[in-house]
């Protein structure tokens, strides 16, 4: 059910400041770490000599040294040393591609050989000083899919954050929904309402009056494998909107890198981009407290949701026109994932017959 042959965020820089971090990643167990040339390397979480995970060993002269026996190892997953023994010899453990941009560690799961650093979004926010971040990570028990669903459908504001990003003119506007090539995207405007709590405050980060009527926008963007970039602000009413000058308006990207550590659970690395006062480092805090405590909200949503849907596997959930950029993300990913498994068949079948070729010719 997921993606292999695709870039995921793995973790973040200050993650494995200190020492190696262990994590679960579509189902495997990987340990992410920082050598001697500072370059960060991914293994896989098994020692090969009595399988202790090597996340709970250290880092000693740029190699992973194993906590439980001190078994030293290379980036590409050989064996470097062990005091007082022979262990050059010891079967190599899988490595994955892993490259460190735009302040995430990134890592490929499927077919090293296929891993291109060139394929994973370009993030301008994350690049430009015109921009400031500032987000946060939780691990949520649910399937990935049900957070992409989320995402793309913000109809739920009115309700599960009703104190401060939701308002009744979000159901009453209908969302537009359209896929393109691999990107969904859904968009929803609302014109003349008063801000929620969090917009209001927002403005007023941004030197401007919160107690007028403002228009509103969300604007999702779904990208495989998990990925949903959403376009977010309001703009003093009148003024154009989205497309409103930037003394008008507060607007930001909020960032949402989902990736599955197993069927029914995920890493949900969550922030918001904004280019209005980037040096304001207080005001990036304040907006990372305000988002932190509505992601807190949609965590406690989807938990229940997933224990229910596990707890009741032969009902099928229903499906509205507000649910359309979940149900779209689904058909892109259900449409890869054919795709990918069709390829790895052929490649396996490919194998098997060089091989067999091979054989025959040694006769």
């Amino acid at each position: 059910m997921f993606l292999k042959n695709t870039w995921y965020v793995a973790c973040t820089p200050d993650e494995i400041a200190e020492k190696p971090l262990g994590r679960q990643i579509c189902g495997e167990r990987m340990v992410f770490y920082r050598g001697q040339d500072g370059k960060v390397s991914a293994l896989e979480d098994f020692c090969p000599h009595r399988g202790a995970p090597l996340s709970l060993g250290f880092i000693d002269k740029g190699e992973l040294v194993c906590g439980y026996h001190g078994l030293r190892m290379n980036p590409d997953g050989t064996c470097a040393g062990m005091v007082g023994q022979r262990v050059r010899a010891f079967p190599s453990i899988r490595s994955y591609p892993a490259v460190e941009r735009y302040g995430f560690i990134w890592v490929w799961p499927g077919d090293a050989e296929l891993a291109d650093p060139a394929k994973i979004h370009h993030l301008e926010w994350a690049e430009s000083p015109d921009w400031a971040y500032g987000g946060g990570l939780y691990h949520i028990h649910c399937d990935y899919r049900l957070m992409i669903d989320n995402l793309m459908d913000l109809t739920h504001e009115t309700y599960v954050h009703a104190s401060s990003i939701g308002q009744a003119e979000i159901e009453e506007s209908a969302p537009s929904t359209k896929t393109i090539g691999d990107e969904v995207v859904t968009s929803r405007h609302m014109e003349n309402i008063k801000p929620p709590p969090f917009w209001a405050a927002a403005l007023r980060g941004n030197g401007l009056a919160d107690d007028v009527l403002c228009d509103r926008w969300q604007i999702c963007r779904f990208t495989p494998p998990s990925h949903v970039l959403i376009e977010v602000g309001v703009a003093h009413a009148g003024k154009g909107g989205y497309n409103a000058p930037a003394e008008f308006k507060a607007s930001s990207i909020v960032v949402d890198f989902i990736t599955p550590e197993t069927e029914t659970s995920i890493w949900y690395f969550w922030g918001m981009a904004r280019n209005f006062k980037p040096n304001d480092e207080q005001l990036t805090a304040t907006i990372r407290e305000g988002q932190g405590k509505i992601f807190g909200e949609d965590l406690d949503m989807l938990e229940a949701q997933q224990r229910n849907l596990t707890e009741n596997p032969g009902r099928k959930i229903l499906k509205l026109n507000i649910d359309a950029g979940g149900v779209q993300s689904r058909v892109v990913l259900d449409r890869l994932l054919a795709a990918e498994a069709a390829e790895r068949a052929s490649r396996i079948a490919a194998s098997a017959e060089a091989a067999t070729a091979q054989a025959a010719a040694a006769g």
